[in-house]
């Protein structure tokens, strides 16, 4: 095994690693605020709007750093580590 496929093994699993962190900390994320909201608006039916917004205002920040997340691994892959030219030049064409 060569360092240059070392480097590719390794980049991708680190880009597995990432996403999976992303989906599941984005998952539960997004399952507090809204069933905070929804215990909310049982005690207070009349604060339902303000609850709403406050509640697109929450998801919007939780999905904030999964989108930044997958940008940065996507980043690693093409920018940092040139992932389609390594595995180019190890499979000889």
């Amino acid at each position: 095994m060569s360092s240059e496929s070392l480097v590719v093994a390794a980049t991708l699993v680190a880009f597995g690693l990432i996403i999976l962190g992303v989906a599941f900390g984005s998952g539960i994320g997004d399952g507090l605020v809204a069933s905070k909201a929804v215990e909310a608006i049982a005690r207070q039916p009349e604060a339902r709007g303000n609850i709403f917004t406050f509640l697109f205002l929450g998801v919007g920040l939780v999905e904030a750093f999964p989108i930044i997340s997958i940008g940065l691994a996507f980043f690693m892959l093409y920018g940092l580590v040139r992932l389609p030219e390594l595995v180019t030049r190890l499979s000889g064409h």
